[in-house]
């Protein structure tokens, strides 16, 4: 179930047997040679609807912009700055919270968005206590990385080993493909894993890895890795969920 193609009743009568409610994030930035821009959004909306398709948990609109100052150097990039994430974020989670909902399940596409989620978190939970004589509700939030799952680790294991890397990785982007089949760019890297490093503002990064990519080699994406990780990715959030409804708020 969609939030934004539902009406106001369907959601108050939702409201009445749930108050968990999934947002997928993500991010809009370059992802190597044969990678989507939208690559980190795609991937976290696609897990976020079928883990709510499949849990009949309610699904909000993807946060599809995230924190991702060092990608710019690439044309299509994109970024919040970490204050404006946070607020997002907060603004996000207290628009719903007023009308009842306690469980914020939120679906991770993008490294860079963990640090101000953390950020955000902290912030919602200090204002909750110093509120606590008010009549705010109490609410509960978390964040997971799709591609971190148990699951998920094994199959990129089994199929990439070492050539999997950090950003731009073919796990990624054969979710992406398994998505969006007619986007797929089959490619050979040049060099075919990309190399590895650190990194500080645009400038940097683009010099330290002048295709976008760190460490990976997704010259071996392909349709089916992606549809393998897409499901595991759902099943191992599912009982994580489902454990975490069950947590007060």
């Amino acid at each position: 179930m969609l939030l934004h193609l539902q009406t106001w009743p369907e959601v108050e009568a939702y409201l009445k047997k749930s108050t968990a409610i999934i947002i997928p994030i993500g991010s809009t930035e370059q992802h190597g040679p044969n990678g989507l821009v939208g690559t980190d959004a795609i991937c976290g909306e696609a897990v976020g609807r079928k883990l709510g398709e499949r849990t009949g948990t309610l699904v909000a609109p993807t946060i599809a912009v995230g924190m991702a100052q060092h990608h710019l150097g690439f044309p299509g990039s994109m970024t919040l700055r970490p204050s404006t994430l946070i607020a997002v974020v907060k603004d996000n989670v207290e628009s719903l919270a007023r009308h009842g909902f306690t469980h914020f399940y939120f679906v991770n596409g993008h490294g860079g968005n963990v640090a101000p989620f953390s950020a955000a978190f902290s912030e919602i939970y200090a204002e909750a206590s110093l509120m606590r004589a008010s009549n705010r509700p109490a609410v509960r939030c978390r964040l997971r990385n799709w591609y971190e799952t148990a699951g998920v680790k094994a199959i990129s294991r089994e199929l990439y080993g070492d050539q999997e890397g950090s950003h731009a990785t073919p796990s990624e982007v054969s979710l992406t493909w398994a998505v969006y089949p007619e986007t797929q760019k089959p490619m050979k890297m040049s060099p075919e894993v990309a190399p590895r490093g650190e990194f500080t503002d645009a400038n940097d990064y683009r010099r330290n890895f002048p295709d976008g990519r760190i460490g990976s080699n997704p010259g071996l994406s392909s349709i089916e890795a992606g549809k393998r990780l897409w499901e595991a990715a759902v099943s191992d959030l599912a009982g994580d969920l489902a454990a975490f409804v069950k947590m007060p708020a």
